[in-house]
């Protein structure tokens, strides 16, 4: 598996988790809101691969 769908794995579990602990514990809980910070982190990194791979 590449390095691309390992993130995109990544980060579908990531939307799952933070949907649940949002609903949970509420939007604005840390652990909401660290989730959030880290698939922000995920998908900005993952933009930038798949712009890298279409520049070359």
């Amino acid at each position: 598996m590449s390095a691309p769908e390992n993130l995109l794995k990544r980060i579908e579990f990531l939307r799952n988790k933070m949907t649940v602990v949002a609903l949970e514990k509420g939007f604005t809980n840390l652990e909401s809101v660290a989730i959030s910070q880290e698939l922000d982190r995920l998908l900005n990194l993952y933009e930038s691969i798949k712009r890298n791979e279409a520049n070359q």
